[in-house]
């Protein structure tokens, strides 16, 4: 039996979306709410990319430099991992394995293909899919962040474009237009998958 398919007590809720969607604000104002708050846990993703503002090693993510990175992933430590962007990035195993066989649901913000590879190794797994209205919205989105070049914009938006079509394939759609109501979508959702997994 393999690592991912050990027994395990908790689901794995995944959040998927094109960069500039939304699923960073997301996701913590999920982890915020009260009836959720201490029953998800959210993984700390190991990158090599830089910290942007704000960002803080060991709560943001595991900023690493590439060798540290690509040794740890000879050694089997990630769950999944990917190069987007000329940076990498990785689940750590350990973290969501001791997550699940303590009874926690854990939530994971990772691109399409991570998540592919995550549902291969483990059964319970509740796929969200997180998008803009439209792809000009999108455009607009990254433009006014600031943080990416031109040049990176255009990466992001062609790289929208191949995400959304995996959108299909995910259990939930949530269109991020207003917070407020997105937030509301994804608070829903997870309750109710909770609660579908905790009820005897």
């Amino acid at each position: 039996m393999s690592e991912g398919r050990d027994p395990v007590s908790g689901k794995i809720f995944i959040l998927s979306g094109p960069s500039g969607s939304g699923k960073t604000t997301l996701y913590q104002k999920l982890l915020a709410n009260r009836a959720i708050r201490g029953r998800l846990a959210k993984t700390i993703s190991v990158t090599t990319r830089l910290k942007r503002p704000g960002e803080r090693h060991g709560r943001d993510y595991f900023f690493v430099q590439r060798g540290v990175f690509l040794r740890k992933k000879r050694a089997g430590q990630f769950l999944e991992s990917e190069e987007i962007f000329g940076s990498y990035y990785g689940t750590l195993r350990k973290q969501v394995q001791d997550f699940l066989r303590a009874g926690r649901h854990v939530l994971l913000t990772i691109d399409v293909k991570g998540a592919r590879a995550v549902c291969r190794q483990f059964p319970q797994v509740v796929r969200i899919f997180v998008k803009a209205p439209s792809l000009q919205i999108l455009k607009d989105r990254l433009e006014e962040r600031g943080s990416d070049a031109n040049a990176a914009v255009v990466d992001r938006l062609q790289r929208a474009h191949l995400e959304l079509k995996e959108a299909r394939h995910y259990d939930y759609l949530v269109v991020n237009d207003d917070l407020k109501k997105a937030v509301g979508r994804l608070t829903g959702i997870v309750l109710k998958e909770m609660g579908a997994r905790d009820t005897p």
